[in-house]
């Protein structure tokens, strides 16, 4: 085995350089987990490819011999899908960065797996475009593993997942076989749709090299307003209401409730409260205004109507983008604010709109002996259907059962992942949203793309 092993990093070596593979304590800690920090485990080697050529060499030469490699992107994943397992290689794409090209005309961008969000949208923005895909890790996370995992975020009330912001993408099989399928236009209606073979499948299939992403105008000013609620009654009407009002311009609608904000915010906002009184729910909501002046007198306007006539409790509306920015913090926090709560356990659940308080106050009814003082904090996107649970537990050991209690409760009406994936995390509560059949479909899938099972294994299935 020792020679084996000696064979294949001197292979890998000579295909991707010595500044390519990296062992033993030259591997940072940074690679041993991913942002859940469960189970961290340094991997045997580290590749360092620049390439898809790099990608495509490193991947034959351990298929050849079985050798098992977990993808890594920007590490902030929350399913354990890239945290390795002893034995297996990690490969990052780091170093395989970068925007190829823009075309203003068609609205599109060519870009390579390892560049980050924030990179792509800078960029967009430079040439008077949107990409926009967004969400709270957006200066670490990459392209590539925003679509290994169909990104959702903050607007896909107004553009999709991920899914469907791509047009054409590069995958590299298992085996190495270089699958290029980078289409530039909308109407490409000619047979199978291979690159949805690959978003979603969180590297178990392929791992995704490059993209062909879909751009939108950019608004010339995104209105933003906190709003606070004294119901979920009121709070589905403001919703029914902004849609109906407002139509394509709504680009986020983003829900705390009271529990999560008031942790929240102590935690990360500085002077007085932004509501003098205590509400059961507050909701960031941001218009993208085209004609900002016009459009900022209709949402004021909109407002103080559904203030006076008692829909809302109370509203504060941005007067500039550092008001703007401070209304979003208490909602962009959550990241940065989990690791702080005692043995943290956090969901990422979707159903229906008319079944969630029915649903909560049954996780809530049946979390309580499991969980400490803080309860389980509530936020999400509601407006598509996703919320996101936190809570700490009281005994690390019984994380199992409170899983349990979370997803059991979606079986046959939502999703144990609406946007973070499954990884190694949720595997064991996938059948509460697929059906057998299904799942037996992706296990044929993965045993025709990958026969080895060398990619990710264990992740999803």
């Amino acid at each position: 085995m020792t020679s084996l092993n000696d064979t294949l990093r001197s292979a890998l070596e000579h295909a991707l350089g010595l500044d390519g593979v990296m062992a033993g304590d030259a591997i940072g800690s940074k690679y041993h987990v991913d942002w859940t920090g469960k189970a961290p485990c340094r991997p045997a080697l580290l590749l360092r490819p620049r390439s898809t050529e790099g990608v495509a060499h490193a991947l034959r030469l351990c298929h050849e011999v079985s050798q098992p490699v977990v993808i890594q992107g920007g590490l902030t994943g929350l399913a354990g899908g890239a945290t390795p397992r002893l034995g297996e290689y990690a490969l990052t794409l780091e170093r395989l960065t970068g925007i190829e090209a823009i075309d203003v005309d068609s609205a599109t961008m060519t870009v390579c797996a390892g560049t980050t969000l924030s990179a792509i949208q800078d960029a967009a923005a430079q040439a008077g475009l949107q990409f926009p895909l967004d969400l709270g890790a957006r200066g670490s996370c990459t392209i590539g593993g925003n679509l290994a995992t169909n990104a959702g975020g903050n607007r896909v009330i107004r553009y999709g997942m991920a899914r469907d912001l791509v047009l054409g993408l590069e995958a590299v099989l298992a085996d190495g076989t270089i699958v290029s399928s980078m289409n530039t236009v909308i109407k490409n209606n000619t047979g199978y749709d291979l690159k949805n073979l690959f978003i979603g499948s969180e590297g178990t299939l392929g791992v995704i090299t490059r993209a062909v992403l879909r751009l939108h105008a950019a608004p010339k000013e995104r209105l933003t307003a906190l709003v606070a609620l004294a119901s979920f009654a009121h709070l589905v009407q403001l919703l029914r209401r902004a849609r109906a009002e407002f139509g394509a311009s709504l680009g986020s609608f983003e829900v705390m409730w009271s529990n999560y904000y008031e942790f929240a915010a102590a935690r990360v906002l500085s002077g007085p409260r932004q509501f003098e009184a205590q509400h059961p729910f507050y909701v960031v909501m941001e218009i993208e205004s085209l004609s900002p002046a016009a459009d900022r007198d209709k949402l004021e306007t909109w407002l103080a109507a559904a203030l006076d006539e008692g829909a809302l409790a109370d509203v504060i509306i941005g007067a500039s983008l550092a008001d703007s920015a401070r209304l979003w913090r208490v909602r962009d926090a959550a990241g940065e604010l989990i690791p702080s709560i005692s043995n943290p356990v956090s969901y990422d659940i979707s159903l229906p709109i008319g079944m969630m308080q029915e649903y909560l106050m049954q996780v809530q009814r049946r979390a309580a002996p499991l969980v400490n003082d803080l309860g389980v904090l509530i936020f999400g996107h509601i407006g598509d259907g996703n919320l996101h649970l936190v809570a700490g537990l009281e005994d690390s050991a019984r994380a199992e059962e409170l899983d349990e209690i979370i997803y059991s409760a979606l079986a046959g009406a939502g999703s144990v992942s609406a946007e973070h994936g499954i990884g190694t995390l949720k595997r064991a509560y996938l059948k509460y949203t697929r059906t057998p059949m299904e799942i037996a479909l992706m296990r044929q899938i993965k045993t025709t793309l990958d026969p080895c099972n060398i990619l990710n294994p264990g992740r999803v299935l």
